[in-house]
């Protein structure tokens, strides 16, 4: 027998149903009035000129993960290349225990033999040119917009004063050298 005001069923499901609508349409209910509410406040900071400026600022700033290393492309294409048979070449290979104040210098020495790779590399039409053009690239963009020391100390070392080294060992001081500037 069913009563008017207060519903009662012999099945347990139809009433929880019922229960579970009721939570269903209050969560919609919230949901929309928390929309509303945020849309409006939303619309209403970008209607004037500082909230407009705040807006863009914050869309601007590059997202990066915390403990995120900087040169992690240079060491991913790095990890392509190391192994290439058809780069034969000597280069000048900076120490991997330079001073913290010469890494900027240690840097812009390995790019500018990554730069004696590539020119190498479209001569004799090697297989890894494109890894080693993404390493020059990748690699002077993380040193020009992540100035990792701006004041180059006396005591570091030119470029061409460093030992001349194989292929092999370029590479893997390279790598040693990027691990060690991702590590602090």
């Amino acid at each position: 027998m069913l009563r008017m005001g207060r519903p009662t069923w012999n099945s347990a499901g139809a009433l929880s149903r019922l229960e579970s609508q009721k939570t269903y349409l209050k969560n919609i209910s919230l949901q929309y009035q928390l929309y509303l509410l945020l849309s409006s406040h939303f619309f209403f900071f970008l209607k004037n000129e500082m909230g407009l400026i705040i807006f863009f600022l914050c869309a601007s700033v590059p997202k990066t993960a915390a403990g995120h290393c900087k040169w992690a492309e240079v060491l991913k294409d790095l990890e392509q290349i190391k192994t290439s048979k058809d780069i034969d070449v000597s280069l000048y290979t900076a120490n991997t225990d330079e001073d913290k104040e010469c890494q900027e210098p240690v840097m812009r020495c390995f790019l500018l033999e990554m730069n004696v790779i590539l020119h190498e590399c479209r001569i004799k039409n090697c297989s890894k040119t494109q890894d080693v053009l993404n390493i020059w690239k990748n690699g002077n963009a993380s040193l020009e917009n992540n100035k990792l020391n701006s004041t180059t100390s006396a005591k570091c070392k030119e470029c061409e004063e460093y030992e001349e080294k194989n292929f092999t060992e370029f590479i893997q001081s390279f790598v040693k050298v990027i691990q060690k500037e991702c590590k602090h």
